[in-house]
């Protein structure tokens, strides 16, 4: 139970450190963005329905084997056939991300990611949420939020 409780505590930690990955337009509001996310969203999933397929991983063939042991005494251990794991795939997930990216970019947005910021830029600037997308530069980083706001810093 403990090593399950670790686990996810490095695994919840690990995703704090990834990138925000958004729909990204300077000068935009947030709130505009995320209607206008939602509404390209919406027309993707119409466009490209999810599509899911099972599909099953080839099996694998385990040989037999032979073991003896000090007394020449032999034991034979027939071969067997291990099963493939079974799942079930979107095939129009790639297409519909390539429709919502389309829908977006007619709206004037282009996907990017900003690098989390450090824990010392982080503690040095006043807690915030983004309300308008300022313009990037090369140290620009992002704080998030409790509640799933962000704030986008540009680092000096």
């Amino acid at each position: 139970m403990r090593s399950l409780l670790f686990a996810l505590f490095f695994l919840a930690l690990g995703a704090c450190a990834t990138p925000l990955e958004l729909y990204y337009k300077p000068g935009a509001d947030v709130t505009r963005m995320q209607t206008e996310e939602t509404k390209c969203e919406v027309a993707a999933l119409r466009d490209a329905p999810v599509a899911s397929q099972v599909r099953q991983d080839p099996g694998l063939y385990v040989p037999g084997y032979r073991s003896c042991n000090g007394a020449g005494n032999c034991t034979y251990y027939p071969g067997f056939w291990r099963p493939g794991r079974v799942y079930s795939v979107d095939v129009n997930a790639p297409l519909r991300l390539r429709l919502m990216d389309q829908c977006m970019a007619a709206k004037g947005y282009q996907r990017t990611q900003i690098p989390q910021c450090s824990q010392s830029v982080a503690g040095s600037v006043s807690p915030a949420a983004t309300r308008t997308m300022p313009a990037l530069a090369a140290n620009s980083c992002v704080i998030r939020n409790e509640g799933g706001s962000w704030q986008i810093v540009n680092v000096e």
